[in-house]
This record gives structure tokens, sequence and C-alpha cells, in this order.
């Protein structure tokens, strides 16, 4: 009887860490998308052939893999389309894979663009965009608006960087995964 109770108190255990675990890579699961913000500064460094758009989302010691695969890929991708789409699809994996890793999340794959997010993301991601936060305000009560408007202004104060200047693209990278998680977090209370 004593081992039927250890295995229903480690399965419990088990499937508590599980839960723990998915809820707590929701939010960020949003930079694992073909269509996030990851992918899309990866698009825009291979468009224009600067490395930069995408080290604001990997950590500065993972910095010279970033640029061999940039350069692996810019090379690859000149032979045909196959080889380009394919280069790109690579590079793609490798940034978000280290990107994860430098969040201390476990990388699990691109995940095909038009993901449910779930209502905050992209609000929030559209309040970001367009400098206007009444729509993502009125997903939350009136208790928390101080602070999300709090934390939004310092985010929308860092987006506008020189996109050579890494550092404060590392900084506005912060301040955006760090809004986002936040108001991921007050949406899972509430609700």
């Amino acid at each position: 009887m004593k081992v039927n109770f250890s295995i229903r108190s480690t399965t419990v255990v088990v499937a508590m860490i599980l839960a723990f675990l998915f809820a707590s890579t929701k939010a960020v699961a949003h930079c694992d998308t073909l269509d996030g913000p990851v992918v899309s500064a990866a698009k825009q460094a291979l468009k224009t052939r600067n490395v930069n758009y995408v080290l604001i989302w990997v950590q500065q010691k993972d910095e010279p893999e970033v640029r061999q695969a940039f350069r692996q890929t810019l090379v690859v991708r000149k032979l045909n389309r196959a080889a380009r789409d394919l280069a790109d699809h690579y590079f793609f994996e490798t940034l978000v894979r280290i990107h994860r890793a430098g969040e201390g999340q476990p990388y699990t794959g691109l995940k095909p663009a038009g993901a449910d997010l779930g209502p905050v993301i992209p609000i929030a991601d559209k309040a970001i965009e367009s400098g206007s936060i009444a729509p993502l305000l009125k997903l939350f009560s009136s208790n928390v608006r101080s602070e999300i408007k709090t934390r939004f202004d310092d985010t929308v104060s860092k987006k506008n960087f020189n996109k050579n200047d890494v550092e404060a693209g590392r900084k506005y990278v912060s301040a955006y995964t760090t809004f986002l998680e936040y108001l991921e977090h007050l949406h899972e209370e509430k609700g």
C-alpha cells in the first residue's frame, strides 16, 4: 500500500511540475512563431544583410554563434531558391533556439504563423506598435492599469532605438519581454 501512495504522490508532483513549466513558457512562446518578433527580426536582418537586427534578441555571449549562422545563411541562400528557403529556416531555428536558451527556456521548434496567442499578446503588440494603450487597458481591471501604463511607457520609450545600437536594442527587448510576461501573468491570475 505504501508503494501505491508513493507512486500517486510522485505522479501528482510530476503533474504539478509539468503544469508549472507549461504555464511559465506560455508568455514567451510568441517568440517561437514564424510571424513572431524574433523571426521577423531575422527576416529583416537577411533582407538588409544587417545582423544587428537579430543580435538584440540574444545575449552578448551568444553573438559569435549567431554571427556565424548569419554568415553561413547569406552564403548558402545565394545558390538557388530551395537553398535560400532551407538556409533561412536554419537561421530562424538557430536564432530562436539561442534566444530561448538565453531566457532559460527550452526550444521546442518553430511554431507556424498565425498561432493562437490568446487575447493579450496581439493587443499588447498592437498597442506598442501604435503607441495607443487604450485597447490594452480594457482587458484589465482599474486597480492594475496604472502599473500597466508605467510598464507600457517604459517599453515604448525604448522602442525607437538606432538599429545599429545593439545594446539599446537589448534594453528594448528586455523591457518588451518583461512587459508581455507581466501582462500574461495578470491575465492568467484573473481568469
